[in-house]
């Protein structure tokens, strides 16, 4: 095994790709993804605003609009070009004034607004969504609070006609809904499940043998494999701390839990992580198409997540290939650590879920006897073949 661990420490050497990927570019690509969410709540949305009625009314609600740090609101005379706009994403927000707007409201009718938004943009839409009901229904109520001081009101009773009820919503584990603390570690996460994707399939590619237009596997196998284990696993565990040491040591994000159990979570999905890899090589057992497989695998891995999208929402299609994701369930324990302080046990029981790659594992170990069975049979063949022509 100490032969095999100084190859493969002779291999990443010899590979510029190989070693860039264990060092800089994951440090890179994580400091650049969190630069883009830095901001911590989107600002200055591009928002398509047709005034039609073109009266004071309409124009102070413009003005709501634009008072709102989230909305930046752009003026078009047409509805369609404002359409338009959103369909090429130049705006992500529609907002339609209608015609005597002012005029119905004064004498009584219920006209509407028309606010449509792209909901392709999941987190912008629904923010987007909120904000822009907030500022027009701030407006309008300021309108409907004036027209019952005019008929005689008295404040008191004019704050209980408008708003009877209110309510306040308080997010636990984000109270200032910091896109930073909600979405940047469940990136970050699937971001380096994909980079170690990328380092241990290059690894496994290069233990494969070239004999005319096949590759065939090497002789045990699976000390070679075990030796990839031993060499990544501690080199991807340095990359995941350093994500966890960046968010909630240098960030100071908010953590319930212990870092260490964080850091034995992600152990555990990197050896699940590596058994489908390893499945994946022996059915492709070629350096270009098991590259593209695992990466098409495995690039949707923050969808799958249920941080932006319910997971029981899912199609069962989704659901079932959100199982097959490491990431997937590593964030589970990542969510219960973080906001709820789960201690080990609790980890511990969650972890039960990676049984599936049990079966991957199982699965990897018959495919590899199938396929060094027959590559003995090919050898053995065209040695007789090759003794044949010789006598």
């Amino acid at each position: 095994m100490r032969v095999l661990l100084k190859q493969e420490l002779k291999r990443l050497w010899c590979s510029p790709w190989q070693l860039a990927l264990v060092t800089y570019i994951p440090l890179i690509s994580i400091l650049c993804l969190w630069w883009l969410f830095s901001a911590g709540l989107p600002r200055q949305l591009p928002v398509a605003v047709v005034d039609q009625d073109n009266s004071q009314l309409t124009r102070t609600l413009t003005r709501n609009l634009a008072a709102n740090a989230v909305i930046k609101p752009i003026t078009y005379t047409q509805f369609a070009d404002a359409k338009a706009a959103m369909t090429q994403a130049e705006v992500y927000a529609v907002v339609v004034f209608p015609h005597e707007f002012k005029r119905k409201l004064l004498t009584g009718s219920s006209p509407t607004v028309d606010i449509r938004y792209n909901s392709q943009f999941l987190l912008v839409g629904k923010l987007l969504s909120s904000q822009l009901q907030l500022s027009v229904g701030a407006g309008l109520m300021e309108v409907a609070g004036m027209k019952q001081l005019l008929n005689g009101a008295n404040r008191a009773t004019v704050a209980v006609n408008l708003s009877p009820v209110t309510s306040q919503t308080t997010a636990l584990f984000n109270r200032n809904n910091n896109y930073v603390g909600f979405l940047v570690p469940p990136v970050l996460i699937a971001l380096l499940q994909l980079l170690a994707m990328m380092v241990f399939v290059n690894s496994l590619n290069d233990s494969l043998i070239r004999q005319g237009e096949q590759y065939l596997l090497p002789a045990k196998f699976w000390w070679h494999v075990g030796a990839k284990v031993l060499f990544y696993t501690p080199v991807m565990l340095v990359h995941g701390g350093f994500i966890l040491a960046w968010l909630y040591g240098v960030l100071r994000l908010p953590i319930a839990g212990n870092l260490l159990l964080l850091i034995a979570a992600q152990a555990m999905m990197f050896l699940a992580l590596w058994t489908l890899v390893i499945l994946v090589f022996l059915l492709m057992r070629e350096p270009a198409r098991s590259v593209s497989f695992c990466t098409a695998l495995f690039a949707p891995a923050f969808a799958f997540m249920g941080i932006t999208f319910p997971v029981n929402d899912m199609p069962e299609l989704a659901q079932w290939w959100r199982l097959i994701m490491p990431s997937s369930h590593y964030i589970d324990s990542h969510v219960s650590i973080i906001s709820y302080g789960a201690g080990a046990l609790q980890v511990l029981q969650q972890s039960i879920s990676y049984g599936y790659f049990i079966i991957v594992l199982a699965l990897a170990w018959g495919l590899h006897r199938v396929i060094w069975n027959k590559q003995i049979a090919l050898t053995t063949t065209s040695q007789g073949e090759a003794v044949g022509v010789k006598s």
